[in-house]
């Protein structure tokens, strides 16, 4: 049987939070089967677990938030983006404050961390979420859509389009048939961008506090400003779909189908995997048997990928913006 897995041992991290501006520690451990991923605030005076599922989801502003009640933790989806891109199904995510630090803005940190830790296969059989039927959301007033369609692997295909020269010289497309190799590879490594005309005004709503060169690609009026420039030449349409693995990886599990996405945020992404739950009749809980049977995409999943691919995302810079 094709098995579940989580973390081999307990890892720790700290760093800023993009929107809060607060300095937060996180500790990443394993967690029992069938418990799924879970976070704990740990500067409150109550325990209170919080499942990364839909179900959770109070805020979906620049970023996508879980909570209950008055307890809330944002800006999960990178850590997610990584889990779900390593095939981690259990784990338990305490944080001391009510954000993930952003680490450099991409999932390559987080992919690092679980790795460095190690994963372990569990006892319960790992359960993939396929689709069966199409299911689709729009935007109201405008064309930002996204879908999930039938297929008997997981890929990815997406879209951006914003009027501003950064993009111009930019791929505005980017298309990816899904395997943990490839997700370290080409997608994780991708960096949230924002613009520098837009500063203030977030800020002043309480946003982008924590925000920086070191964690953010800053676009001015014609081109990004960082002085390092950019890790891939489509990392604007890579971090998207970095995004849309996060927020899919919500439903609990693994998808095999092909996500659609054009001009999709994390507000689109959710209503997606809601649709999507709200529609029995367009998806089936599957397992499998043996490795063979797998989806390619998947079969990596249960190989070891070298250290050296994990280092690569790290790598600082690629092209020159």
């Amino acid at each position: 049987m094709i098995n579940q897995k989580t973390l081999r041992n307990e890892i720790r991290a700290s760093g800023i939070g993009l929107h809060t501006g607060f300095n937060a520690q996180i500790s990443i451990q394993p967690a029992p089967p069938n418990t799924g991923i879970s976070f704990v605030r740990k500067d409150l005076d109550s325990v209170l677990e919080i499942s990364a599922s839909v179900e959770s989801v109070v805020d979906t502003t620049l970023s996508t938030t879980i909570g209950h009640g008055d307890v809330a933790i944002s800006t999960i989806e990178h850590l997610m983006a990584a889990f779900a891109g390593l095939g981690v199904d259990n784990a338990l995510v305490e944080v001391n404050g009510p954000e993930i630090p952003i680490m450099d803005g991409s999932s390559a940190p987080f992919v690092f961390l679980i790795q460095s830790a190690g994963l372990v296969e569990q006892s319960s059989a790992k359960k993939f979420i396929k689709i069966s039927d199409e299911v689709g959301v729009q935007s109201a007033g405008s064309d930002t859509h996204a879908g999930l369609l039938p297929s008997d692997d997981f890929s990815l295909r997406f879209r951006i389009e914003y009027d501003h020269p950064a993009f111009y010289d930019q791929s505005d497309y980017a298309a990816m048939d899904f395997s943990q190799t490839a997700f370290i590879k080409n997608v994780s490594r991708a960096r949230t961008f924002g613009f520098l005309a837009d500063y203030e005004r977030l800020k002043s709503m309480n946003l982008a506090r924590g925000g920086s060169f070191d964690n953010t690609l800053v676009i001015g009026e014609s081109s990004v400003i960082n002085e390092e420039g950019l890790r891939l030449k489509d990392e604007f349409v890579k971090h998207k779909m970095l995004d849309a693995i996060g927020d899919l990886f919500l439903l609990g599990h693994n998808v095999i189908g092909t996500f659609v996405g054009h001009r999709s945020g994390h507000r689109t992404n959710y209503q997606l995997a809601k649709s999507l739950i709200d529609a029995p009749q367009a998806w089936e809980y599957v397992t499998f048997e043996n490795r063979s049977e797998l989806p390619v995409c998947y079969r990596d999943f249960y190989d070891e990928v070298p250290a050296s691919v994990a280092e690569e995302a790290l790598e600082p810079v690629a092209v020159a913006a």
